[in-house]
């Protein structure tokens, strides 16, 4: 291996965490958000309630409602979301996802089930 190998992933790794940063970045910027969740299954309508919603550096994304946390990783088309309850992990699954405005919205087509992330407009919350 020569020595530019080791700094040639270090690269590789900041580009991803980069893209990833960058696929919430351009709508949201890092801190803790007051959202909502919503949820919906087929046919009904959506269920919403409050959510707290802390966006990395890195441009991880999680919601927490109560004990439950949904992990979102964004890619370019696609979002992996593990769904934990305390270090229980319940749900692992990825799909598309698309920005409507500052609503995320992604599918768990498995459970027939439709999910939204709604940004009020203000910033995220104070710390």
């Amino acid at each position: 291996m020569t020595a530019w190998a080791p700094r040639a992933g270090a690269v590789l790794l900041a580009l991803v965490a980069s893209a990833h940063a960058a696929a919430i970045g351009a709508r949201l910027r890092p801190g803790s958000w007051q959202a909502r969740l919503c949820v919906a299954t087929a046919p009904a309508p959506p269920s919403c309630g409050p959510a707290l919603a802390r966006i990395g550096q890195d441009g991880q994304l999680r919601v927490r409602v109560d004990d439950i946390v949904y992990r979102l990783t964004l890619r370019s088309t696609q979002v992996d979301i593990v769904l934990m309850h305390g270090a229980m992990q319940l749900d692992e699954f990825t799909t598309t996802y698309e920005w409507s405005g500052r609503t995320l919205r992604f599918r768990d087509d498995e459970h027939a089930a439709r999910y939204e992330v709604r940004f009020p407009e203000a910033g995220p919350a104070p710390r």
